[in-house]
């Protein structure tokens, strides 16, 4: 059985935005400090229109923050 994962750069972004605080990214998006520390660890996966959130924010395309793996082209 395949294992689906999706996994962001969303630490190293924060990091190049003059070291952006997960708490300066969550009142961005809207959204709090816990869900932006959960999604960084992959232990949330955001909903589309959040994730099209945090790419505005750091004004890359939503596939330099995110990307998916279905666990077959490993």
């Amino acid at each position: 059985m395949a294992k689906h994962r999706i996994d962001n750069n969303i630490r190293k972004l924060r990091f190049l935005r003059d070291e952006m605080t997960q708490q300066q990214l969550a009142e961005k998006v809207g959204v709090t400090r816990q869900t932006i520390m959960s999604i960084e660890k992959g232990k949330y996966s955001p909903t589309l229109e959040l994730a099209f959130r945090i790419a505005m924010v750091f004004k890359v395309p939503l596939d330099e923050v995110f990307s998916y793996s279905d666990g077959e082209s490993q």
